[in-house]
């Protein structure tokens, strides 16, 4: 790192806050605020959610799960089989409802189906499973970013905690989404710069001969999900993984929000479908970035110039990778990259960190004040009262995230790796049930808001239940967990819950009438073929 590296980060940063201090004078209410009074382009939403589903843990940990990690490989790609399938679910039945609701929370939704109370549970898991969830992903990015920066952990977390809160508080949801699409750009620059380089000095040939034959393993057809040793199983992966997206996509504030800022249904469709479609050849550029560069970094020669730039000897740097492989890409960026380069890859990890933080923050600002401070505290302010109460409340987000990050980074290794996990499952053990209220909400109008409850409930401690005493994959939970909550709510609902289903699942599967737009059921047919499309590249790759 010299001037020229610092001088492109104070650069981004400087830019990032001018952008969100131009569009503040433009913010009078709170659509404008948490909704951009719904002026945003399908294609910037489209990228901005992209961004923070591909955030600093897939630059630094997808290549080191491919190249370094014990047990891992290419089955990262795994990960991504069911979001076409997951998709369709969203575009064609839960986004279509909450962007015609006119809702700034979409958890207002629960309440005009159901009652006050439902909107209250629900918001109130989201607030505490994603307040957590990113912390744990600044501790993650923070530990990154220490080691580019050459910085303290409690340093590299500061740094990018601030900047994004301030621009966050000052620009709300227009300058997430703006600075979001910046940042996607600059990842993309980042994946190919990296990708070129190492691919350069280690050559297409001998990228792939040097990786074990066992990191290209990708389709396990013969586990379950059922046992520790299926844990990247198919059927985990693509059943789970339905359910999984299509709650992330569909019921978590965080990723909505986006989608009600675009203006109508066709827009949001459009936006999600980038997302459908994009996100695996990413990916897949991510884990071919990681075998080349994998391939670097294990010869001799790096090894020397790796402990010759980080002044440590080469049994040093070899047992820092093998204790954090995390470590492989910002140590090869800091090896082989030219000054100013170095900066702007480093960059493009910030930008991806702050994309997964900036989101988290304004969502969860947005359910704080819609759902709890509007309903339960002050009913009557004005519209500038809520304003500023609204980039408070982002502030005390902010501030929560980024000291829960720093009190976990102060926890020894192997305790912080066990509050990472702990933090990460809480997520799946609330996706599968709330994925349930929200779909039995629009497709019956027969059950019941006490029969909900009580479902989601029991759904959760059911999915609790397979954390603690079975080996089930976290992936099952969240198909678990929903049908849980199908099957109790409908027994406490009454024998008529589904009464005219089929008329009532058409009615808001399509939404458009026939002749506007795209033909979203061609569309849809196109995503389930291309879900095959992908498994069939894994096949060819795993067996090339």
């Amino acid at each position: 790192m010299n001037f020229w590296d610092w001088s492109v980060i104070v650069f981004y940063i400087v830019v990032i806050i001018g952008i969100a201090l131009l569009l503040t004078p433009s913010q009078r209410n709170l659509q404008d605020y948490y909704l951009a009074s719904k002026k945003i382009k399908w294609w910037q939403s489209g990228l901005s959610t992209m961004a923070t589903q591909l955030g600093a843990i897939s630059f630094v940990s997808a290549p080191a799960f491919v190249a370094l990690k014990e047990e891992g490989g290419l089955k990262w790609l795994c990960y991504e089989f069911s979001v076409p399938l997951g998709l369709i679910l969203v575009m064609g039945i839960i986004i279509p409802t909450l962007h015609q609701g006119r809702f700034i929370s979409i958890y207002e939704y629960l309440e005009t189906r159901f009652d006050s109370s439902t909107r209250s549970l629900v918001s109130f898991l989201f607030q505490i499973g994603r307040g957590l969830a990113t912390a744990v992903a600044v501790l993650a990015g923070g530990l990154i970013l220490s080691t580019a920066l050459a910085i303290s952990t409690t340093s590299a977390i500061i740094l990018v905690g601030l900047v994004t809160i301030i621009y966050d508080v000052l620009g709300g949801i227009r300058v997430v989404i703006l600075s979001d699409v910046l940042q996607m750009m600059i990842i993309m620059v980042g994946i190919i710069l990296c990708g070129g380089i190492a691919l350069n000095l280690a050559g297409w040939g001998d990228s792939w001969s040097l990786i074990s034959p066992e990191r290209l393993k990708i389709l396990d057809f013969q586990h379950w999900g059922f046992s520790p040793e299926g844990k990247y199983g198919f059927w985990p992966m693509v059943i789970g993984g339905i359910f999984l997206y299509a709650s992330y996509y569909g019921c978590d504030q965080s990723q909505v929000q986006r989608e009600l800022t675009v203006k109508d249904v066709e827009a949001v469709r459009k936006s999600l479908l980038i997302n459908a479609v994009g996100r695996f050849p990413v990916v897949l550029m991510y884990c071919l970035m990681g075998i080349f560069i994998g391939a670097v970094v294990i010869s001799p020669e790096s090894l020397s110039k790796m402990s010759s730039v980080m002044n440590l000897d080469q049994e040093a740097i070899t047992q820092m990778l093998k204790n954090d492989p995390d470590r492989m890409v910002p140590l090869f960026i800091l090896s082989f990259l030219p000054h100013g380069l170095i900066g702007f890859i480093l960059v493009a990890i910030m930008s991806a960190l702050m994309s997964s933080l900036d989101s988290a923050l304004n969502s969860l600002s947005a359910v704080t004040i819609r759902d709890f401070y509007q309903k339960y505290f002050r009913l009557d302010g004005d519209d500038r009262h809520y304003l500023i109460a609204s980039k408070v409340c982002t502030l005390f987000w902010g501030i929560f995230c980024v000291s829960v990050a720093i009190i976990f980074a102060n926890f020894g290794g192997a305790a912080r790796q066990t509050t990472i996990v702990l933090i990460n499952a809480v997520g799946s053990l609330l996706y599968g049930p709330i994925l349930a209220a929200f779909v039995l909400g629009m497709i019956t109008k027969m059950i019941t808001s006490k029969a909900i409850k009580i479902g989601i409930i029991l759904g959760v401690m059911a999915n609790a239940y397979l954390w603690l005493f079975t080996p089930i994959s976290w992936l099952w939970w969240n198909f678990f967990g929903f049908l849980v909550v199908v099957l109790v709510s409908s027994i406490f609902s009454g024998p008529k819950v589904f009464e005219k289903k089929a008329s009532r699942l058409k009615e808001v599967f399509y939404h458009t009438k026939e002749g506007e737009g795209l033909n979203w059921k061609l569309i849809y047919i196109i995503l389930i073929f291309y879900f095959f499309m992908i498994i069939l590249l894994c096949y060819l790759i795993e067996k090339s």
